[in-house]
């Protein structure tokens, strides 16, 4: 027992103590938040308790932190063979939906198995972070040898990066598989992979993406759907209301009614039918209009604040595998703020992407809590290996 606890207090002590509480503090502030954003929903439109929902983000937040501890305990050395298995797991899941999977809210991306319902799109983030991470970091030598050629060791990491983003692509889930592009180039472009093979691959992955969506146009008539294409209406949201751009609005009225200093918590007009789920993707408006823009800018200097401690570890340290895995993770929380606020104050696409801590979303929770964990365990390696210096 007394080793057990030891173990646990070493593990807390070599964490970064700046990420751990500022991210504890956004997943309790969102946990919180998430009663008030969806009392409408709850109560009005499901006829559930005021806290159904925040008892459910809940069970997720608690079911990520106990699978995190495995990630946090176990050397990222040894991280290989769990992360090929799960590539192929989750992977299995993503083609499974794309065979025979049922459309929700536009998208083909929601798996059920009993009474559990999860997205596995979700979970090929951090995956794919680890698999490539790995990758880059064993075969660094070989693919830094320029006298020769890494075109099967390019082939993997393409396959690796891009594969469920086609798949997922098809299942019209535009959100997610911009965010896994956008991880994947980050990687890429960063990755010991010559300057030359990066070019000339860049140009590659263009012509095939090119001669896809031309296929896709030839045969289905179309490239994005109805409901993808309204999602574009987002420059003068308010005049194109009836045309997909309501929900935008209705965020621009919420975050003016909230001013400076907000109408109070649980007094948000815009939540009651105005806003369709405002728990979720659209979270950030609730809670400026209920807060104020003076208080809901602090959870922009707390992004800042998480962004820069996971840039700061990957620039220090030592593994390769650590940095990657460090800057693949900080891709992938800018991704998904930048892409949802883009889409919130109209400078992007509405997407659906959830925001970070804060939106309601059980796979989500879970896949950024991972994700968490291996930065922290990151840290704890990079920690360890300083004091043996």
């Amino acid at each position: 027992m007394k080793n057990s606890l030891k173990k646990i207090i070493n593990y807390y002590n070599d964490m970064d103590k700046t990420l751990l509480y500022v991210s504890i503090f956004l997943f309790v502030f969102g946990l919180f938040n998430i009663v008030t954003a969806s009392s409408s929903e709850a109560v009005m439109r499901y006829e559930q308790s005021l806290f159904y929902y925040f008892f459910r983000q809940l069970a997720m937040i608690l079911a990520g932190v106990f699978l995190s501890t495995f990630i946090i305990r176990k050397d990222t050395r040894k991280y290989s063979f769990p992360a090929v298995v799960g590539f192929f797991g989750i992977s299995f899941c993503v083609v499974y939906l794309f065979l025979y999977g049922t459309f929700h809210k536009g998208a083909q991306n929601w798996l059920t198995i009993g009474p559990i319902t999860f997205q596995p799109s979700e979970f090929v983030k951090p995956i794919m972070i680890v698999c490539l991470s790995l990758i880059f970091d064993k075969a660094k030598k070989k693919l830094r040898n320029k006298k020769e050629k890494h075109y099967d060791i390019i082939g993997i990491i393409l396959v690796v990066g891009l594969f469920n983003s086609v798949i997922i692509f098809l299942e019209k889930d535009l959100g997610t598989m911009l965010i896994l592009v956008f991880i994947f180039m980050t990687l890429f472009l960063a990755s010991p992979v010559l300057k030359k093979e990066k070019i000339s691959t860049i140009f590659f992955l263009i012509l095939v993406a090119a001669c896809g969506l031309i296929v896709i146009k030839s045969q289905k008539g179309y490239i994005l759907s109805e409901e993808q294409m309204a999602r574009f209406n987002f420059i003068n949201p308010c005049k194109n209301y009836l045309d997909g751009g309501y929900q935008i609005c209705n965020a621009y009225i919420a975050i003016n009614n909230g001013g400076l200093l907000g109408l109070g918590i649980g007094k948000s007009q815009q939540k009651y039918s105005y806003i369709p789920e405002p728990h979720t993707d659209m979270v950030f408006a609730i809670i400026a209009e209920e807060q104020g823009l003076l208080r809901s800018s602090l959870i922009l200097l707390a992004y800042t604040i998480i962004l820069y401690r996971i840039l700061d570890l990957s620039s220090k340290v030592e593994s390769l595998r650590g940095k990657y895995i460090t800057l693949g993770v900080s891709a992938y929380l800018f991704a998904h703020i930048i892409i949802n606020l883009g889409g919130l104050f109209g400078m992007l696409p509405l997407t659906g992407v959830p925001l970070p801590f804060l939106s309601y979303g059980g796979s989500f929770t879970m896949a950024l809590i991972l994700s968490l964990a291996l930065v922290q365990r990151v840290h704890i390696e990079y920690k360890r290996e300083k004091i043996k210096l």
